[in-house]
C-alpha cells in the first residue's frame, strides 16, 4: 500500500532498521515524550520500529517516517489501531523532533495522514488520543478537523482525550 502523498515540506516512507539512530533520539527526547511516561530507550525505538514494521505487513500501513525533500529527519506521523474504552479505533499519530515545534509540521503531515485514511483505506472515522495537558497536540487535532468527543480510561485508571472525526468519501 502507498503512503501519503507528499505535501510541500514533508514526505512519508515506511520505517526500518536504518532508521534507529534518528527514531531513538526522537523517542528519546524528554521534550518529544514529555507527555509519555517516560523518554524510550534505544531498545524501546527498535521495538517502536518492528511495531510499525508489523503494521505495515497485517494492515497495510502504521506510523511512517517524516523527511523533508532534501531527506533532513523530522519525526514520524501516520495510523494505527489503538484501542479506546475497550473499542479498536484508527488514530493518526504524530511525533516531530523538537527544535521544529511550532513550525505547523505535525499539522502538514497529519493532514495528509487524514486524507490517506479518508481517500485511500476509506476508513469511516479518525481519532486522536492526546493526554489532557497537552495543548499542543489537541491544537493539530482541531486544525485537521477534529473535536473531542469522550474520554479513554484506560485500565491503569489512566484519562486521554478523545479527538475525533467522521470521514466523508469524496
Amino acid at each position: 500500500m502507498p503512503e501519503p502523498a507528499p505535501t510541500e515540506r514533508l514526505r512519508f516512507r515506511q520505517m526500518g532498521p536504518g532508521d534507529l539512530d534518528a527514531m531513538a533520539a526522537l523517542l528519546g527526547d524528554s521534550v518529544v515524550t514529555r507527555f509519555y511516561p517516560a523518554p524510550m530507550s534505544r531498545e524501546e525505538a527498535s521495538g517502536w520500529i518492528s511495531w510499525n514494521q508489523d503494521n505495515y505487513r497485517q494492515h497495510g500501513y502504521g506510523l511512517w517516517l517524516l523527511s523533508r525533500p532534501d531527506g533532513e529527519f523530522v519525526g514520524d506521523c501516520g495510523l494505527t489501531w489503538q484501542s479506546v474504552n475497550g473499542t479498536n479505533r484508527l488514530e493518526v499519530g504524530y511525533h516531530v523532533r523538537a527544535d521544529l515545534h511550532g513550525l505547523g509540521l505535525a499539522t502538514e503531515a497529519a493532514a495528509a495522514t487524514r486524507d490517506f485514511a479518508r481517500d485511500v483505506i476509506q476508513a469511516d472515522e479518525l481519532i486522536a488520543i492526546t493526554h489532557p495537558a497537552n495543548r499542543a497536540s489537541q491544537r493539530v487535532a482541531e486544525k485537521v478537523g477534529m473535536q473531542r468527543i469522550e474520554d479513554d480510561r484506560g485500565e491503569d485508571g489512566t484519562v486521554h482525550w478523545v479527538h475525533g472525526m467522521r470521514l466523508h468519501r469524496r
